[in-house]
């Protein structure tokens, strides 16, 4: 797809309203389902964080999105794939200030060159106790993109064309922190097995898109 027409498609999505949990859970294991139907989040005090979908267009004008490989670290959500973004600091003015500032960090892009088109719905995530802000952006340019080297250990660079495809949907069988052998929906995007809540954000953002293909 040309970063011309989805800039087109991309001012249709802005105004459409958000499918929800519905497009979520379309990628979200059975027993994340389950539990987050039962689960009252605002009484577990989660933390708070923000994430940005970030979409450009490469030196061939065609659109690509920008997605992270986290660094290998004593956690819940070591080496897998997410959106750039981070936690809420008390010096951010909103939660799109977080989303910018904390992609700038993580990848480079100059925070005012971050043109914000939607925020999506908050994802709550369980292992962490985080509730996950995410929005749609885009840049004008190609970026020059640099790494934060300490929470960052690779950049991904996938292709809207093969986000929408459905072809990129599988089924994976994986061994996490919490559990083992648990079979999850999943996006196979540029070698990469995409699960858990950026699947399903990413879940949202291909609905909305696909609405208006």
């Amino acid at each position: 797809m040309t970063f011309d027409d989805f800039k087109v498609l991309a001012s249709k999505v802005e105004n459409l309203e958000l499918p929800g949990k519905k497009a979520l859970f379309k990628m979200a294991p059975m027993e994340r389902v389950k539990e987050l139907k039962d689960v009252d989040i605002k009484a577990l005090n989660p933390r708070e964080a923000a994430v940005t979908a970030l979409f450009y267009p490469n030196k061939d004008n065609q659109t690509f999105l920008i997605l992270i490989l986290r660094k290998t670290y004593k956690g819940v959500h070591s080496a897998q794939i997410g959106f750039p973004g981070g936690k809420v600091e008390p010096e951010d003015k909103d939660l799109k200030d977080t989303a910018k500032r904390e992609t700038e960090e993580e990848v480079g892009v100059p925070y005012d060159d971050i043109q914000i088109i939607k925020k999506m719905t908050t994802a709550y995530i369980p292992p962490s106790n985080f509730n996950v802000h995410p929005f749609i952006g885009y840049l004008e340019d190609t970026p020059k993109l640099i790494k934060q080297d300490d929470e960052v250990e690779d950049i991904v660079l996938v292709d809207i064309d093969d986000f929408l495809n459905e072809d990129s949907l599988i089924e994976e069988t994986l061994t996490t922190s919490y559990a083992t052998e648990l079979t999850v929906p999943a996006f196979h995007l540029n070698g990469h097995v995409v699960w858990g809540a950026t699947a399903m954000m990413l879940s949202e953002i291909k609905t909305l898109f696909k609405q208006v293909l």
